[in-house]
């Protein structure tokens, strides 16, 4: 795919000038026009368009708000509420920063499940969907700092609570703790750690968020039905047919983004945020954003602290070595109707996770915790492996080209 010729041609001398000394309209003309795409991708691939919508967003209003915001125990509740009440624009600005949290890893999650349920991350992906994972991870530690710096009551018990977890790594961890503390409690240095690395990491995404387009112009896009372009039939170039589906799906997530900015800004957000951090008093049931909240579970669900640390890293860490783990000569599970039903249980069971997450750690709900805990790992680990040795898959189309039309021949027949 990275080998196609660019058909740009400089239209005047200073483009000629510049090409010769710094093609870069060159490359981006190879890269982003005339790109070779697969002709049957459908609208789950123009996630990846809308979350490089939401990580502009994301920088753009965080510099901003990090213009206002003063990272001190005393005042940082103090510089929100200024934000909001007397800098111009401040409470679209700071909303906008809140719900494009949200939105950011609602889009990230649906990429995520269209990755696996397509096997995207089979070769030669392995690397585009590795740097997926890493961007991932730093989503999750840039969105945990950025929550924080709120200092509000469920802010401060969360970043208490979490990095308290610290401590269960044996030798280290009460240094690592202190370290992030910047002392022997959460203060004044915590809130200045935090704010240093939650405006540095968005960048660090940016990175990945390059190298990971760049592997994917190496490799080229998979598509539904998982056949490798053969021949020019198979793919079309990339302007102007997904660059207008990309921007299409761009503007419809926009207007969700839009009405939960402008009609429900804190839907997503917990009540007892609302109230300034008080270390004297521990709200009575401490629950993180709704996109910690299945890792959350998995943290709780077992009794063991340190236990309940390795099993929550282990829940992130196994998406690494996935490419590996599924031993599936085929990649869409459209085409493996007995790994299908357990590719569903598997989306059943994040979203169960999910959902204990928000509740008490009692009863039924910490059972159920535990059983689709160990699901989740089950699933990788044996699920995975095991299917693929003896699943037959359905037959696949010889080409992306006789898949379309065939779907076509379909549709004109009904």
């Amino acid at each position: 795919m990275s080998d196609h010729s660019s058909s740009y041609e400089p239209s005047n001398g200073f483009t000629r000038w510049l090409d010769e000394r710094l093609p870069i309209m060159r490359l981006m003309h190879g890269q982003f026009i005339d790109f070779p795409t697969p002709r049957n991708l459908n609208y789950l691939w123009t996630f990846g368009a809308i979350l490089t919508f939401c990580l502009m967003v994301q920088i753009i209003t965080g510099i901003i708000l990090a213009m206002h915001y003063v990272p001190h125990g005393m005042h940082a509740w103090s510089s929100v509420e200024h934000i909001m009440r007397d800098v111009n624009w401040g409470d679209l600005i700071r909303y906008t920063h809140a719900v494009g949290a949200s939105m950011f890893f609602l889009a990230a999650y649906i990429h995520m499940f269209r990755g696996l349920y397509y096997g995207s991350y089979k070769s030669p992906r392995e690397i585009l969907w590795i740097l997926g994972v890493m961007i991932i991870l730093c989503m999750i530690m840039t969105a945990f700092m950025g929550y924080s710096l709120v200092w509000g009551q469920m802010s401060f018990w969360a970043v208490t609570v979490i990095t308290n977890l610290f401590t269960a790594i044996p030798v280290v961890g009460e240094s690592i703790t202190q370290w992030i503390w910047g002392g022997y409690s959460v203060g004044d240095p915590t809130l200045n750690r935090l704010l240093s690395l939650h405006y540095l990491f968005p960048f660090i995404i940016a990175a990945l968020v390059g190298l990971h387009i760049w592997a994917l112009h190496v490799v080229g896009s998979n598509n539904p039905v998982g056949v490798e372009a053969k021949t020019p039939k198979d793919s079309v170039s990339f302007f102007p047919f997904y660059v207008i589906k990309d921007g299409f799906a761009v503007i419809v997530f926009a207007l969700l983004f839009a009405w939960f900015v402008f009609y429900a800004p804190n839907y997503l957000g917990h009540s007892d945020n609302f109230n300034e951090a008080n270390p004297l008093q521990t709200p009575p049931h401490i629950v993180p954003e709704w996109y910690f909240l299945p890792f959350y579970a998995i943290l709780r669900a077992i009794p063991d602290k340190l236990l309940g640390v390795i099993a929550m890293v282990a829940a992130i860490c196994v998406l690494f070595v996935i490419p590996w783990l599924d031993t599936s000569k085929v990649r869409s599970t459209s085409y493996r109707p007995l790994y299908k039903p357990f590719f569903w249980l598997f989306v059943i069971t994040c979203l169960a996770l999910g959902y204990l997450g928000a509740k008490a750690p009692e009863g039924y709900y910490l059972l159920a915790s535990q059983l689709f805990t160990a699901y989740y790992f089950i699933h990788f680990l044996v699920v995975m492996p095991l299917i693929g040795m003896i699943e037959t898959p359905k037959q696949l189309p010889d080409s992306i080209a006789e898949d379309v039309l065939e779907d076509t021949s379909e549709a004109e027949k009904a």
